[in-house]
């Protein structure tokens, strides 16, 4: 655990550098590259804007947290820079951050509660509109 933290913390000091560079405009390898990537054990990937890295990325025992984003360490499988985000159009949430008076379908479109709803996708209608959601 120990050199995967000491490892993981050098990959940050490169990567934050490497961010800063990126955000005075310079260009690594004559590519522009827009995304910081990060792809979980389970295949999941979250992309973060270069130009809204901070200047600092805070890394703790069991963390690591840039910008709003805060990955355990345990379930970090890689992180990479790319020049296209991989938003997926689909929302990971917990299911007690839906509203109550929310209406829930499944991928088959029929009408679930939000105590059936287990691990998968599902569309949520709320009075602030409609959207996809991973429930993990």
């Amino acid at each position: 655990m120990k050199k995967l933290a000491l490892s993981l913390l050098i990959l940050v000091g490169t990567l934050t550098a490497q961010a800063e560079r990126l955000r005075v405009g310079e260009q690594s390898s004559g590519m522009d590259y827009t995304y910081l990537t990060f792809e979980t054990t389970d295949g999941a990937k979250t992309s973060v804007d270069v130009s809204s890295l901070p200047v600092t990325i805070n890394l703790n025992n069991s963390t690591l947290t840039i910008g709003n984003q805060t990955f355990a360490l345990a379930d970090l499988n890689k992180m990479y820079f790319s020049m296209q985000s991989v938003t997926t159009g689909i929302e990971e949430i917990s299911s007690a951050t839906i509203d109550d008076d929310a209406v829930i379908y499944d991928l088959h479109g029929r009408r679930v509660t939000k105590a059936q709803m287990r691990r998968g996708i599902y569309v949520v209608n709320t009075k602030q509109g409609t959207r996809k959601v991973s429930v993990r």
